[in-house]
């Protein structure tokens, strides 16, 4: 369990990034975390992986605080930045050095990984392309067997095929008690892959939930003439008319665009929680 409570956050000469927010995450999920640049997104990984200390509150993760570091928290961890550095090691120099680091690392995964994006095991890390280097280190990362996986924006350089194959190996590899948080721009690479939504702005937490509830509770209707729409929460122009979310008022589950979710959150965010409570009642 990921809990935050009254947490406060801000940078030197800076407005408040968060002021006293509180969340809980519970395991076995995979989270999209979406927001604007500059909202937050980063900056939550690394208080949530120990990298930034809390100005006031608390951040718990598995009883643990991350500000700590303990050896214990940091092998249930796992962190990819958006920018990252791999050193001139061989694959098989890298795996050798830091695999150690996390006593549940699964060797022949890791093997498992490479071989799907197409790695080879003579390469040399430094002559890797961008893409590469991304699965490499993803490949490394599910490989450690690790609790807690956070992934800011993962899906940046990777080809076609490697997003597909990155959305099997996160599928496969995700359970009860593990979790997987993604922060990420890129809301289509992943869609099929969440199952809860967090949508941050201005250092709030406008939205927090299930995609099975958001798809219970909200629906898209595309309306082609209408200039008005009565019971949009937001609409937007797409071809062949306005795609508009609306309040679902069949309680049957529909699937949801979460670029249009987004949209509607920062348009809006009080109308969806509204349509969620009626939903459920």
């Amino acid at each position: 369990m990921i809990e935050i409570q009254n947490l406060s956050f801000g940078y030197p000469k800076k407005e408040l990034l968060y002021d006293e927010i509180n969340m809980n995450m519970p395991e076995g999920h995979i989270y999209g975390l979406l927001g604007k640049n500059g909202a937050g997104k980063t900056t939550l990984l690394k208080l949530l992986t120990g990298l930034r200390f809390p100005e006031k509150g608390q951040v718990n993760i598995d009883s643990f605080e991350p500000k700590y570091r303990q050896s214990e928290y940091l092998q249930k961890v796992f962190f990819i930045p958006e920018e990252f550095y791999l050193p001139k090691y061989s694959r098989k120099k890298y795996e050798e050095t830091y695999s150690p680091f996390y006593r549940a690392f699964q060797h022949d995964k890791f093997n498992e990984y490479l071989h799907l994006f197409g790695i080879t095991e003579s390469c040399k890390l430094d002559s890797l392309s961008l893409g590469q280097k991304k699965k490499f280190i993803l490949a490394f990362a599910f490989a450690t067997n690790c609790q807690f996986l956070f992934l800011d924006e993962p899906t940046n350089g990777l080809d076609i095929p490697s997003k597909k194959h990155f959305r099997k190996i996160a599928s496969e590899w995700i359970d009860h008690h593990r979790t997987i948080v993604i922060s990420t721009h890129q809301v289509h690479d992943v869609t099929n892959l969440l199952d809860r939504v967090i949508i941050l702005d201005e250092g709030k937490i406008l939205l927090n939930e299930t995609l099975e509830k958001l798809e219970k509770c909200l629906t898209m209707k595309l309306h082609q003439n209408e200039k008005n729409i009565p019971n949009s929460i937001y609409s937007q122009y797409v071809i062949g008319g306005r795609v508009s979310l609306e309040k679902n008022k069949t309680n049957q589950s529909n699937d949801i665009d979460l670029e249009l979710l987004f949209n509607a959150a920062m348009y809006n965010s009080d109308a969806i929680l509204d349509a969620i409570k009626d939903g459920m009642e």
